[in-house]
């Protein structure tokens, strides 16, 4: 009933994360025939933005791309005024980014970018342990407190007592998140207290 084109969109944005098939189609409908300018400054920013980004070669996070300098580390890595001794591992993005709307974390951080996850087939050797070593050992920026912010899955509390294992014999305070985020849950559909809170009341692993 839909034009190739239009059906070709709608399978394209089905794909994306917590998007179906009925909001695929009314994205599409309202790019097509409600708002044409919006459709094409869409579409200019989504065929620049892989070329305008790139991991902060720092932590992992996405840091913009500039002419002058292509590999430079991203804005809270840069930021001077933040507590390079207190470092926050997370998972994914989308975690950080919870964390930072908080206001609880005044750190550096440090992406996984995944979690040990034995039924996926993700063991140790896919978690990038070894950057994580050195940017502990980092004469430039020592670190003096780890804080594992993993989800509290399965996945997440395994990650994470391998983590604190790793790291303890460097020396550094290695800590968890506190409770508030739910067994299962995802940080990045907490709110911004509930992820305060669970910074601020952070506890040691043993």
């Amino acid at each position: 009933m839909l034009p190739e084109p239009l059906r070709r969109l709608i399978q394209q944005l089905a794909r994306l994360p917590g998007v179906g098939e009925k909001t695929a189609q009314r994205f599409a409908l309202h790019l097509a025939t409600t708002d044409p300018e919006l459709g094409a400054d869409l579409g200019r920013a989504l065929a620049t933005l892989r070329e305008s980004i790139h991991p902060c070669p720092r932590c992992g996070n996405i840091a913009e791309r500039r002419a002058a300098a292509p590999a430079e580390p991203c804005d809270i890595c840069s930021d001077s005024h933040r507590d390079g001794s207190f470092l926050c591992v997370v998972a994914r993005i989308q975690d950080l980014l919870s964390i930072e709307r908080s206001g609880a974390m005044r750190g550096h951080y440090f992406v996984l970018g995944r979690l040990l996850s034995p039924l996926e087939g993700i063991g140790a050797e896919e978690l990038p342990l070894e950057r994580l070593e050195q940017r502990i050992k980092d004469p430039e920026r020592p670190v003096r407190e780890v804080l594992i912010a993993t989800p509290p899955s399965v996945d997440g509390e395994a990650t994470a007592l391998l983590l604190a294992q790793l790291l303890k014999p460097h020396g550094v305070v290695v800590s968890r998140i506190a409770s508030g985020i739910p067994h299962g849950g995802d940080l990045e559909f907490a709110d911004p207290v509930t992820i305060g809170r669970a910074v601020a009341g952070r506890r040691g692993l043993e």
